[in-house]
C-alpha cells in the first residue's frame, strides 16, 4: 500500500539535547546526578502525570523544585536551565517541510501541556505538520495503541499508509503493533536516509 503520511516524535528526534553540561551543572548544584534529576522531571509519578495531562506543566515544575529545594517561585529559571542544552533540528524540520508536496505529516509526542505553544511560538514549526498530537492534550501516551489509532483517524489513513519515526524502541514497537511502519531514530542523517529509502520502496 502506498505511503501517504509521515509522523514524527519531538523529544529526542526534532528537539534533542545536544549539550548535556547545563543539565549536569544544574543537577550538581542541587546535589544530584543528572540521571536522578531527569527521573524527577520525566520518570516520577508527577512526571508521568504531566505527560498524561493529569497535572499541568507548572504543577510539575513546582513539585520538582520543592523536591530539590529550588525556589518554587523561580520555576521558569529552573526550566530554562534544565533545557538549556536542547536544540531544534532546523535542518530536519526543513526536510519535513519538503515532504509536504507529496505526503501529509504529523506529530505524536509524549509531552506536557505547554508544548503546542512551544511548537507554534518558540520553534515556529507548526506549519510543517497537518496534525499535532500531544499526549497531555489527548490524555494518552505512547506506546498506548489508542494514540496511534487516534492519529490515523485524524490523518484519515490506514495503518499501512503511515510511517512513524521515534527514538524509543518501545514506541516503535507500539506503532508496529497497530500496523504502522516505523523507523527508530538514532541520528538525523540515519533517519532521513532510512525514510528516503523506505519511501522509494513504497
Amino acid at each position: 500500500m502506498t505511503i501517504r503520511v509521515v509522523i514524527w516524535d519531538i523529544g529526542g528526534v526534532l528537539v534533542r539535547t545536544e549539550d548535556w553540561e547545563p543539565r549536569r551543572r544544574l543537577a550538581e548544584s542541587l546535589g544530584l546526578t543528572r540521571e536522578a534529576l531527569e527521573y524527577l522531571v520525566f520518570g516520577s509519578e508527577m512526571g508521568q502525570k504531566a505527560q498524561r495531562g493529569a497535572v499541568r506543566t507548572q504543577e510539575l515544575l513546582e513539585f520538582v523544585c520543592r523536591e530539590v529545594h529550588y525556589p518554587v517561585e523561580e520555576t521558569g529559571r529552573f526550566e530554562e536551565a534544565f533545557f538549556a542544552g536542547d536544540l531544534l533540528d532546523q535542518e530536519l524540520v526543513g526536510y519535513i517541510r519538503s515532504l509536504r508536496s507529496r505526503y501529509h505529516t504529523g506529530i505524536i509526542s509524549n509531552a506536557w501541556d505547554d508544548v503546542r505553544a512551544m511548537i507554534e511560538q518558540r520553534w515556529k514549526m507548526a506549519d510543517a505538520f497537518d496534525q499535532i498530537m500531544i499526549s497531555a492534550e489527548e490524555k494518552l501516551v505512547k506506546p498506548d495503541p489508542r494514540i496511534f489509532h487516534l492519529a490515523l483517524e485524524k490523518l484519515q489513513v490506514a495503518p499501512q499508509e503511515a510511517v512513524f519515526i521515534d527514538d524509543f524502541a518501545h514506541n516503535i514497537a507500539g506503532a508496529q503493533a497497530v500496523g504502522i511502519h516505523a523507523i527508530q531514530f538514532f541520528s538525523s542523517e540515519q533517519a532521513r536516509a532510512d525514510l528516503d529509502h523506505f519511501l522509494k520502496q513504497g
